[in-house]
């Protein structure tokens, strides 16, 4: 079996299949360029004597703006306190209070502190540590490095995968493929993803004829550090979970109550004010010198671009964060193609809805990644028929993608934004699958013609027009 992608669900799918012979495709070594490990808010899990997994799933769903499926949900949340269990097995080093007890923080939409932390702000990177230590002592998970292009498909579903390792292209037989590849932050001028995460497990599911849903739904952190550059570090929303607020240049404070609402209706209200001529801040002074020991992370972040948040305001903007649509899955990862798998961020579970809510995401991949690992490892074997298709498709160039997708499927669009950056897409589909995929999410935006979560229409709902 092949697993394309080296993050979290990649990760914890390849350690699942143990001892079941793996694959694993990431263009670069472990750790490098995911998403995962950059992940600084934390874990939901319904952990804490105070919580309760029916809190964590009733809050799930009022982020999801109605659109979540409740199975999954219920699924999905319910094995939070498992999965825990499992990662402290595994070594990761949650961080703890006083007493010896899981440390839990609060964030965004949350009714509880439910976010479990590493590091104080390094909790993606410390869950990577611990998984890619065990993926490399696992004798029978085999590790290169390259990148997929092409998911080829038989009459009877998948028949192998292609990929480019520098000028070599690898020809590799399979009758089952992993898709954990991420996002599709890259797609826009500014991201907190690393900017190579421009969808490209998207693009093979999209070329494999794969079904994909919801691909209009894409979350907007509203607190990435306002700084040059495409790729903007994050600032978590933890900061705010410790009392952080927003304020503009005067020095007013104008989110009304809001700084923890759901991240659509807290993004919304960062761009309305940065529309409107404003710049935007985070005052974290409040936190004072405990800041540096809770987020030491942030703090590097912001002493490079010449902040100290203890007596400075932090400059901060949305940028495109997390995509809550994507390949359509089952509870074991299966997709609408036989053999065809997703987990993890590049994966529709429906546990998200219109609006994934804050540290569901690592939640999400884990889980998502060891059922998936499970079910392939269970199929039984079967001969490899003749790979057929072997041609490798053009590269995706999301360049000429960008200024599109930032400018019309950006926190706020509409239909007439919307339909000029279908056609400029679709002239470019047919020899960039950037632009396919562009194309894609740019038709699911119009045809859901109604404001819901993270797909914010100006035309149709009057809420959302800047003041």
């Amino acid at each position: 079996m092949i697993i394309i992608g080296g993050g979290v669900a990649g990760l914890m799918a390849a350690l699942a299949a143990a001892p079941r012979k793996v694959t694993l495709l990431n263009p670069a070594a472990l750790g490098t360029g995911a998403a995962s490990a950059m992940s600084q808010g934390g874990l939901a899990a319904a952990v804490s004597a105070d919580d309760s997994v029916a809190l964590h799933v009733a809050d799930t769903l009022a982020a999801g703006a109605g659109l979540c499926d409740r199975a999954a949900v219920e699924r999905i949340c319910g094995a939070g306190p498992q999965l825990v269990e499992t990662l402290l097995r595994l070594g990761v080093r949650f961080d703890r209070d006083g007493t010896g007890a899981l440390a839990a923080g609060l964030e965004a939409a949350h009714a509880r502190p439910r976010i479990l932390h590493a590091n104080g702000d390094q909790t993606g990177a410390e869950i990577m540590r611990a998984l890619i230590a065990h993926v490399r002592a696992t004798p029978s998970i085999t590790i290169i490095e390259a990148t997929a292009r092409k998911i080829l498909v038989g009459d009877n579903g998948v028949s192998g995968v292609l990929a480019v390792r520098g000028g070599e292209v690898l020809v590799l037989p399979t009758d089952r493929v992993l898709l954990a590849t991420g996002g599709i932050g890259g797609l826009f001028s500014h991201t907190t993803n690393p900017e190579g995460a421009i969808g490209q497990g998207l693009m093979l599911a999209l070329d494999a004829g794969a079904a994909l849903a919801d691909l209009e739904f894409i979350q907007f952190h509203p607190t990435a550090l306002d700084v040059p550059g495409a790729s903007l570090p994050l600032i978590s929303e933890a900061v705010r979970g410790e009392g952080a607020r927003f304020i503009d240049e005067t020095g007013a404070y104008f989110m009304r109550g809001q700084d923890l609402a759901p991240r659509d209706v807290v993004a919304r209200g960062v761009f309305a004010h940065v529309q409107a001529g404003h710049r935007v801040c985070l005052d974290a002074r409040g936190i004072g010198a405990r800041f540096a020991t809770r987020f030491p992370s942030i703090a590097a972040i912001c002493t490079r671009a010449g902040i100290d948040p203890s007596v400075q305001p932090i400059p901060v903007r949305p940028a495109a964060h997390y995509h809550m649509g994507g390949v359509v899955v089952d509870a074991a990862g299966r997709s609408s193609i036989e053999g065809l798998y997703a987990a993890g961020e590049v994966a529709r579970t429906g546990l998200h809805g219109a609006n994934r809510l804050a540290s569901n995401s690592l939640l999400e991949a884990a889980i998502c990644g060891e059922a998936a690992g499970r079910a392939m490892a269970a199929l039984g074997e079967k001969p490899l028929r003749g790979l057929r298709g072997t041609a490798l498709p053009p590269a995706p160039d999301a360049a000429p993608v960008r200024p599109n997708m930032t400018a019309h499927l950006g926190v706020l669009r509409d239909a007439a934004g919307m339909g000029r950056a279908a056609q400029m897409f679709a002239e470019m589909a047919g020899q960039n699958p950037a632009a396919a995929l562009a194309l894609r999410m740019a038709l699911a935006g119009l045809a859901r013609d109604q404001s819901v979560g993270a797909h914010a229409r100006t035309d149709t709902h009057q809420l959302y027009k800047a003041a």
